[in-house]
């Protein structure tokens, strides 16, 4: 139990890095504490989203997951952030990005 709530709030902490840097690049939200109204609501969704996630104990991350729970706008939104920081993580923090890079391949290859 303990293992899947850490898994958790691993996942919720990587979103937060990525939605942090996102919004500070893209928005030019000033402060790295802060975010703008839009990126708050979308990571409070997304933290909301792992808390409630059934399948926490089988999948590393939202990416290798086959049931998709986000609503079609927020999922638009997350992609976006997605795309735009997962590159640039590397710069910022690249223990986590390597670390989530590796976890998400060797998840694939077990799921073929």
């Amino acid at each position: 139990m303990k293992k899947m709530q850490d898994k958790r709030e691993k996942e919720k902490a990587i979103v937060e890095d990525m939605v942090t840097l996102y919004c500070r690049k893209v928005h030019k939200t000033p402060k790295k504490d802060r975010l703008c109204p839009e990126c708050a609501e979308m990571l409070q969704y997304a933290k909301e989203r792992s808390d409630r996630c059934p399948f926490m104990e089988t999948k590393s991350f939202c990416v290798n997951c086959k049931v998709h729970c986000y609503k079609p706008e927020m999922r638009e939104k997350i992609k976006k952030v997605m795309r735009y920081a997962g590159p640039r993580m590397i710069f910022y923090h690249p223990f986590t990005a390597i670390h989530h890079v590796i976890s998400v391949q060797k998840e694939k290859r077990n799921m073929k």
